[in-house]
């Protein structure tokens, strides 16, 4: 059941919205305050779907109102009601972040319409948080050791700029998570996150990939196609294995960072792009540059901030946590009861070479957990994890 809340001085108006919205719909569970003061303790401890808050009124005003219930439950949408003088404030208002407004004496089929398009915003407002939620889970980095402590506090610095930055590691380290994690840190975090595999794409169709094409420009190109760059406008460019990518390809990505524009294979049409760009690689790019792989001004564009991730081998105090995390998500997705590693099955683990880093550790904790007991035992470690 919706809940909503109407905060109206005027007694009269009051009765008459309370009227019209409980009895168009059984599914509107309708309260009222008579002044914004009312209104804003009622706001506080309630939840609410939906606020319906008159502009003029005394003790405190509704722009007053707006403005202090957005600091306390953000996700609520407002809709204003005006007086005919009050049609200013009330289009301000929406550059507060009401959703909308609704003038005095209210039109039956707007005030209807315009409270469904609200209740339907706010219940996709809510879905989109709970999936951002299961998003930033399946990204969380794992791990108290002094070295991804260093990591995290230079995310914290680094995200809510817009330096570009290159994360270098071994495969199975988790660059893509520092990279998801700076994006969601970012101010560009309700925009596209656009991951690139540079090495899974063939070199003859990375640019393709990247900048797009027009129809003809190849046997293939049979309509026009936008690329990942355009995709990533006013978001973040994820290009993972960068140290893969063909040269000519590496000069439009040096372009795009230097001008903010790229064009489309078979065109010499420039489009703008907004991008932030996050490159990663498992190669060491200075020996790439001695050995004419690799363009020397591309990294330096690149590598404003540079960000190593160690190896899983370089932080094994994380590995118990990083087992019980993979064990609880495993059996969640298997849906299995909960299994436990004894002291003996964590020791023997912290001590493998773990060449494959946490892609390998999570694989080994998958196979325990599907072979092992319920509680995995030494012995389990032995015949099960065996190197």
């Amino acid at each position: 059941m919706s809940k909503i809340l109407v905060i109206e001085d005027e007694a009269a108006i009051r009765r008459v919205l309370v009227k019209i919205l409980s009895e168009e719909n059984d599914a509107y569970s309708v309260e009222e305050a008579e002044d914004g003061l009312k209104g804003i303790e009622t706001i506080k401890s309630n939840d609410y779907d939906l606020v319906l808050c008159d502009i003029k009124m005394p003790k405190m005003d509704g722009v007053e109102v707006l403005e202090a219930a957005r600091k306390i439950k953000p996700e609520i949408p407002f809709i204003m009601i005006s007086g005919h003088g009050d049609l200013d404030t009330a289009v301000n208002t929406m550059r507060l972040g009401a959703f909308d407004y609704i003038s005095k004496p209210p039109d039956l089929n707007r005030l209807l319409t315009t409270v469904r398009n609200a209740l339907d915003r706010k219940v996709l407002v809510v879905e989109n948080k709970k999936l951002k939620k299961k998003v930033s889970k399946n990204y969380e980095m794992i791990g108290e050791s002094n070295e991804i402590s260093t990591i995290k506090g230079m995310i914290e610095k680094v995200a809510p700029t817009d330096a570009r930055v290159l994360i270098t590691g071994s495969n199975g380290t988790g660059k893509e998570l520092v990279a998801h994690w700076i994006h969601e840190k970012s101010g560009r975090s309700s925009a596209a996150f656009i991951e690139v595999n540079c090495a899974a794409i063939p070199s003859e169709l990375i640019e393709s990939e990247l900048f797009g094409h027009v129809k003809g420009a190849f046997t293939s190109a049979v309509k026009d196609r936008a690329g990942k760059f355009e995709a990533a406008n006013k978001g973040t460019i994820f290009l993972d294995e960068i140290g893969d990518m063909s040269l000519s390809a590496q000069a439009k990505v040096l372009r795009a960072l230097q001008e903010s524009k790229i064009s489309r294979v078979g065109t010499d049409k420039d489009i703008k792009v907004d991008v932030r760009v996050i490159a990663a690689t498992n190669k060491d790019l200075k020996k790439e540059i001695e050995e004419g792989n690799f363009r020397e001004d591309l990294y330096h564009r690149l590598a404003v901030i540079l960000i190593q991730v160690p190896s899983l081998n370089d932080r094994r105090d994380d590995i118990p946590l990083l087992i019980e995390h993979f064990s609880k998500k495993i059996c969640e997705e298997q849906g299995m009861a909960t299994k436990t590693f004894s002291d003996g099955a964590v020791k023997l683990l912290k001590a493998y070479d773990w060449t494959g880093n946490i892609r390998e550790l999570r694989n080994v904790v998958e196979r325990l957990i599907i072979l092992g007991g319920q509680n995995v035992s030494e012995d389990d470690v032995k015949l099960f994890a065996s190197k």
